[in-house]
């Protein structure tokens, strides 16, 4: 899902039309693949070449999600690494900075796809923000939540941004007709916080 290095925002040719009396943004030359499954427009980036077994090419840029293959990964529960079926017997696991989990917590929203019993090491150690020791977030159930991206309007000028919302909106708010999505965030229910050993200890048949 990490965008690489020769993979650029596309160019987004968006325009906002009423229709049923309300404002929708689309793009111009929009295809059906450019909307999530709950109809959300979504940020348009290039693709590199896959490699033979059908990897992105290019130098990954850590700091950035290719916006179409974390909708994808993220509404398949795929593995972020490997893009298999995510869930493990014990359920989906998901990484978190080593400082950005509360244990008390029974609810907590997340960009970040899972990852499958086989690749929890490796994305440890390949993300910079897990700073090698991530915190384990193992639930049962992690329900789609909404979107993170930017809300456009329009002026006398056109097609503007009015809002890059810091939290992500909800499925079924009233300013998703007019959003551009770039992440997607589901919501994890009562999470188990554990670290890697523990969660490996849980999972050693399915990564042996």
């Amino acid at each position: 899902m990490t965008q690489r290095a020769g993979e650029d925002a596309a160019p987004d040719n968006l325009t906002i039309i009423k229709t049923n009396g309300r404002l929708r943004l689309y793009y111009r030359d929009e295809d059906p693949r450019d909307r999530d499954l709950r109809g959300v427009l979504w940020a348009r980036c290039s693709f590199n070449p896959v490699d033979e077994n059908q990897m992105p090419t290019g130098e990954p840029q850590w700091r950035e999600m290719h916006p179409y293959r974390q909708m994808v990964t993220m509404q398949a529960m795929r593995c972020q690494i490997c893009t298999q079926p995510a869930r493990t017997r014990a359920g989906y696991v998901f990484l978190a900075g080593p400082k950005d989990v509360d244990p008390e917590e029974t609810e907590r929203h997340t960009n970040q796809p899972p990852v499958c019993a086989r690749h929890v090491r490796t994305a440890a150690a390949l993300c910079p923000y897990l700073a090698g020791e991530p915190s384990v977030l193992l639930t049962q159930a992690a329900p789609q939540y909404g979107v993170l991206g930017t809300l456009y309007g329009l002026d006398g000028d056109g097609v503007k941004v009015v809002a890059k919302p810091a939290s992500p909106l909800p499925y079924g708010h009233a300013n998703l007709p007019t959003f551009l999505a770039s992440q997607q965030v589901r919501r994890l229910k009562s999470p188990r916080v554990l670290t890697v050993d523990e969660l490996l200890h849980v999972l050693r048949d399915d990564v042996a």
